[in-house]
């Protein structure tokens, strides 16, 4: 409708005052007078107007009418006809009658401009008519919108009431479920319990009838023991008289042995007088005799007291043996009486416990019946409200189920096209992922550490943030000597960053070691530019610990939480470091004491650790100690046995740096029980030495042979990088240990991550930017795709951590 408006041509101010000045006043007001004439009858349709020839001589004779007034209110009208024939007439008159041409030229020309004012005024009035038009249409679609919106929050509030009442009755049949389950089992356990009391009966009944025997035997018991008691003290009478025997005995016994002394001391001074009396010995032979025949019975007499003390020993010892055997029975018949009297205890405290059950369960029973009914009348009621609200809602929808239609698609193209929207968002992501997984580009992250108290002291700092949509969180800016140098890697993160921060962005990554992925993350910078803090941290302090530990805490806590899904895992670690190009362990026994460069070399130097490489990409060192781990709390005290065993030093840039590459490396093996999958995943976590220029460093002698090795083995490590940014057939990995170890992360199916540190240090920017540029080498770098290690073999029993 408006591009008719817009086309038309503009009417210029002198066809204006043609169209208005130069009509006759009698031949406007005739003209006037038609146009009043079909504006009356606009309504029902105009009438054609008659032959262009007759309507000639009206305007002939028009043209001699005057009337001023007759040309602001007059005009005529045009039908189709009318115009193709004003538009096809030819001029008429003589050969040589030039006037007479120019007259009627005139004229035509006068019927050319009353039809264009014509045509300008229907234009005009379809102009007004159509913005009429318009109004009305947005007024109308003004309040089938303001109506569309009401009727949208009427159909909210019944949606959310429906809701709610559908919610509160999918509650009060879950509790009317729940009630009569707890119902069935009360009764169920009333059941029970009352044939628990008819048990309990019989077993009272019986244990009625047993403590009736009880009691019996008791009685008899009584009796026996008052008897035994009896035959105790005649017994305990015996034994006394036996003991006064004994004593009596014993008196006997000592006379008889002070007769014996008597006569050996007689014999005694019968020898000493034989002795001293030997010229006598004639005389006294018959006294001789006679004492020995003495001395043979007292001999005898001796021998029979002796045999009488045995008899009666003998004796002595049948009676204590029939009084300890009286004894235990007495201790027998005892302990059975008093069992006796527990049984019987028992037996009444469990019939008392059972009819107190027996009247708590009745109680139970009878206060879950009026809450079961209590419900049952609650859920009638809400039955009643929701089926009100149901017609409610059936009676709202069909009122505007009309207006709703236009509503409904008009959603459903803004869903429709939201979601082409999310889509090709998606899509674009994911195809970006898959581009950078494709192309197998190393990622690379880049930490810059806080201001500290040795730092140059300066208030403003060399180093700045981008702030545009592309480079917000990715972008960094080191300004030298007046110039700025933009750097963008696939993280950056500023002196505020905590270790948590860092590590959130890195734990896909580290799921994916478990997984069943080779994952290898690696510092890289200048000393003192945080490092040796990023990897390890303080590993005592919970908001301090680094990537190494945390790593480790999440590989443990996820692999506990897979076990309930049949996964088994085993782990083995293993650290080492490369000092002076040569490859220590450090794990040995021998290296666990607290170690510096002067120390003994007693870890293992003269033992050369060969590095191979097998046909799936797995790295091995030959001879190095490798340790299963199951716990955390194994691998803290690993840690803490290779943090005392590493090579550190005292130069200008740090008192106390890494002077080797510490390489951190952790096998995980994983079986699942239920599909018989098998995953082999590594993780290696590796802290490189610092680098930095001879003339920051300070180093002299043993220092100064550290900086240049880690220096060329840094180099080395450009050289690999270089070439595989150039895609050369040719890659140096062999011209160093370090390069060589890390071959399957830059040049195999390894996830690889590198972490940049850099010093905000205005002092050291010509290191940070050499630092920069060397990361945005590797980001460039392309490796091969990471692939899972799966399989899915015989079981390994040796996953198992014990």
């Amino acid at each position: 409708m408006f591009m008719r408006s817009q086309n038309r041509a503009p009417r210029s101010p002198s066809s204006r005052n043609i169209s208005t000045g130069d009509v006759p006043p009698d031949k406007r007001r005739k003209i006037g007078s038609a146009r009043s004439a079909g504006v009356a009858t606009v309504g029902r349709g105009r009438q054609p107007l008659a032959a262009v020839n007759n309507r000639q001589d009206v305007v002939a004779s028009a043209s001699d009418m005057g009337g001023a007034e007759g040309s602001e209110c007059e005009s005529v009208e045009f039908t189709k006809e009318e115009v193709e024939a004003l538009l096809n007439e030819k001029v008429k008159g003589k050969k040589f009658d030039i006037k007479g041409k120019m007259e009627h030229m005139n004229e035509h020309i006068r019927k050319l401009k009353l039809c264009v004012k014509w045509f300008q005024e229907v234009e005009d009035g379809h102009v007004q008519e159509k913005e009429k038009l318009r109004n009305t249409l947005e007024s109308s679609e003004r309040k089938l919108t303001e109506t569309e919106a009401a009727m949208t929050n009427k159909e909210e509030e019944f949606n959310s009431i429906l809701t709610e009442l559908k919610l509160k009755s999918t509650l009060l049949q879950e509790n009317l479920a729940k009630e009569e389950s707890e119902k069935l089992d009360a009764i169920e356990c009333h059941r029970r319990e009352t044939e628990a009391k008819v048990t309990a009966e019989k077993l009272q009944a019986s244990l009625r009838e047993e403590l009736g025997k009880a009691e019996q035997d008791k009685l008899s018991a009584n009796q026996r023991v008052i008897s035994l008691n009896d035959m105790y003290k005649r017994l305990q009478e015996y034994n006394t008289s036996l003991q006064q025997y004994n004593t009596k005995l014993q008196t006997d016994l000592a006379t008889a042995n002070e007769s014996l002394k008597r006569v050996e001391n007689e014999k005694a001074t019968i020898v000493q007088n034989l002795s001293t009396l030997r010229g006598h010995y004639n005389a006294l032979q018959d006294q001789l005799t006679s004492s020995k025949a003495s001395q043979d019975e007292a001999v005898k007499q001796k021998e029979a007291l002796l045999k009488e003390v045995n008899c009666i020993r003998g004796e002595l010892q049948h009676a204590r043996e029939d009084r300890d055997r009286q004894c235990t029975q007495v201790q027998e018949l005892t302990a059975e009486i008093v069992k006796y009297k527990e049984t019987t205890g028992k037996s009444v405290a469990e019939l008392d416990n059972l009819s107190l059950k027996s009247y708590a369960l009745e109680e139970t029973c009878s206060s879950q019946r009026e809450q079961i009914l209590e419900l049952q009348h609650q859920l009638a009621a809400a039955t009643e409200k929701l089926k009100m609200s149901d017609l409610s809602v059936v009676e709202t929808r069909t009122e505007f189920e009309q207006k709703k239609r236009a509503m409904r698609e008009l959603q459903d193209r803004l869903a429709d096209a939201e979601l082409k929207l999310v889509e090709g968002e998606k899509l674009r992501k994911k195809l970006h992922n898959t581009i950078l997984e494709l192309k197998g580009n190393i990622r690379v992250f880049c930490r810059v550490r806080p201001m500290l108290p040795d730092d140059c002291a300066t208030t403003e700092t060399p180093i700045s943030y981008p702030m545009s949509m592309e480079s917000l969180g990715r972008g960094i800016e080191l300004l030298q000597s007046g110039q700025k140098y933009p750097f963008t890697f696939d993280k950056v993160f500023d002196h505020e960053a905590s270790q948590q921060d860092v590590f959130v962005e890195i734990s896909q990554l580290v799921q994916s070691a478990l997984d069943g992925y080779k994952v290898s993350i690696f510092a890289y910078g200048q000393t003192g530019s945080g490092k040796t803090y990023t990897m390890m941290g303080v590993p005592e302090a919970y908001e301090q610990k680094g990537l190494i530990p945390r790593s480790l805490e999440q590989i443990f806590e996820t692999s506990q939480s897979l076990q309930a899904q049949g996964w088994k895992y085993k782990m083995q670690a293993s650290m080492l470091e490369i000092y002076n190009e040569t490859i220590r362990d450090l794990l040995l026994v021998n290296c666990s004491s607290g170690l510096d460069l002067t120390r003994a070399e007693n870890c293992g130097v003269g033992k050369q650790y060969a590095i191979k490489h097998d046909a799936n990409g797995n790295t091995h060192v030959a001879d190095l100690t490798i340790v299963d781990v199951c716990s955390m709390k194994e691998v803290s005290r690993l840690l803490r046995q290779a943090a005392q065993s590493r090579s550190v030093g005292k130069t200008d840039m740090n008192e106390h740096s890494s002077r080797s590459h510490f390489v951190f490396t952790l096998r995980i093996f994983g079986v699942n029980e239920s599909t018989e999958q098998q995953v082999q995943g590594v993780l290696n976590l590796i802290d490189l030495a610092g680098s930095e220029r001879l003339s920051r460093s300070g180093a002299t002698g043993d220092r100064l042979k550290e900086t240049q090795a880690i220096n060329k083995s840094l180099s080395c490590l450009s050289d690999v990088i270089f070439a595989l940014a150039k895609k050369d057939d040719h890659v140096p990995f062999r011209n160093s240990k370090l390069t060589y170890l890390l071959q399957p992360c830059l040049g195999g199916d390894s996830k690889t991550l590198m972490f940049v540190n850099v010093s905000p240090d205005p002092l050291s920017v010509g290191e940070s930017i050499c630092s920069l540029r060397f990361a945005a080498r590797v980001n460039s770098c392309e490796i091969g795709i990471a692939r899972r290690q799966t399989s899915t073999r015989t079981l390994d029993s040796r996953l198992s951590c014990g």
